[in-house]
């Protein structure tokens, strides 16, 4: 990556012009894990196989598929279950009578949906980029891949564990969980099933599985050892909507809130904005809620670390690495990020300081390059 020397790293915008504080450690002391985040989705169109096996190449400690279901019953990645804006189904006229509007998790959606479509119908279609105004390299391989399936990425890892020689992890999350249990087609059964067939459901088998609602995660909190990681974002968890809890994601993210997250998880997936306070519009310091989080016990994976400059703050414009490394500082245990080669060039090696890293510009040969 880039310059050896990071300006941004000594910006005013990152603690209060003060010289650095020590760095806060991660929860174990362990370093922090590089997640890829839909595979290596900043170049290629995300939940690929293609994606996936970038991330992986690049450096990625664990790869995270998002899992919905099809119609008969087989757990396939993709962000939503929606696919109209990932997939090419719109160009499939055998498909157009299944064009429909659904209420998911509470919000009317217009579109095709991969619980109205067989594995087998699902295979014809192609993967294509998301934001191709902000990915158009992404939008190259339109129409290059497959929707793959859950067992299709977990052979991936395996090959590539052979291949590489390293231990690769997976993150699969749960996607609109209450919205499937309510179609019958409840996810948390399938993912176990395939996780056990493929030799990892044990408890060191470097698994996390994560969700934004919480009712399946205590309820997968009795049937397995695998850790489970509760997202914390804007609103409310819609189970709580269904159950009319009025708690909310700010609720969760209190001391008490992380306590009682602590009974059926091992950590929590906070949106990054979460983890910074700011003073008009800038970057100030860290929020509480790593700390909060570490003394319930709980390691702490924010979400979404990318490279465009688009999805910078104001604090960090061009330079995703002193963003990264600024998060770090707080203690984080790991990150989700769409560059995983930028993720990987941003942790330091172990043993070399975080405090030097956040205080001296001219320390970024970092890389903890695993591949």
């Amino acid at each position: 990556m880039g310059s050896p020397l990071r300006p941004a790293l000594l910006s005013c915008a990152l603690v209060l012009c003060a010289p650095p504080a020590p760095a806060r450690a991660t929860l174990t002391g362990e370093p922090p894990i590089v997640i890829g985040h839909r595979g290596a989705s900043g170049y290629r169109p995300e939940h690929t196989l293609a994606a996936y096996e970038l991330a992986i190449d690049q450096g990625a400690d664990y790869i995270e598929p998002d899992l919905v279901s099809t119609a008969d019953g087989v757990l396939v990645a993709r962000h939503e279950n929606n696919l109209a804006g990932t997939t090419d189904v719109d160009s499939h006229p055998e498909f157009a009578a299944r064009h429909a509007t659904k209420m998911i998790d509470g919000a009317s959606v217009q579109g095709w949906f991969t619980e109205d479509f067989t594995l087998a119908e699902l295979k014809t279609l192609r993967a294509v980029e998301r934001i191709p105004a902000v990915r158009p390299g992404n939008a190259a391989y339109d129409g290059q891949f497959e929707i793959p399936t859950f067992d299709e990425i977990l052979d991936l890892v395996a090959a590539k564990e052979l291949e590489t020689g390293r231990s690769i992890g997976v993150y699969p999350e749960t996607k609109h969980p209450t919205y499937f249990d309510s179609i019958g087609l409840s996810l948390e059964e399938p993912l176990l099933a395939s996780l056990a067939a493929a030799g990892r459901s044990g408890a060191g088998s470097l698994v996390f599985i994560q969700s934004f609602e919480t009712a399946n995660l205590k309820e997968l909190a009795l049937s397995t050892e695998l850790p489970l990681v509760q997202l914390l974002g804007g609103g409310q968890p819609y189970d709580f909507v269904v159950d009319g809890d009025p708690r909310t994601y700010a609720d969760l993210r209190t001391p008490a809130g992380l306590a009682e997250i602590a009974t059926y998880a091992a950590g929590i997936g906070p949106d990054k904005e979460l983890i910074v306070s700011r003073a008009g519009g800038a970057i100030v310091g860290p929020s509480s809620l790593v700390a909060d989080a570490h003394a319930a016990g709980l390691l702490v994976h924010p979400y979404t670390f990318r490279a465009e400059s688009v999805f910078h703050p104001l604090d960090f414009p061009n330079d995703p690495v002193a963003e990264i490394a600024l998060y770090l500082g707080f203690g984080i245990d790991g990150f989700f990020t769409d560059n995983p080669d930028v993720g990987v060039t941003a942790v330091p090696e172990p043993g070399q300081g975080l405090t030097t890293l956040l205080g001296l510009a001219g320390i970024v040969a970092l890389g903890r390059r695993r591949v």
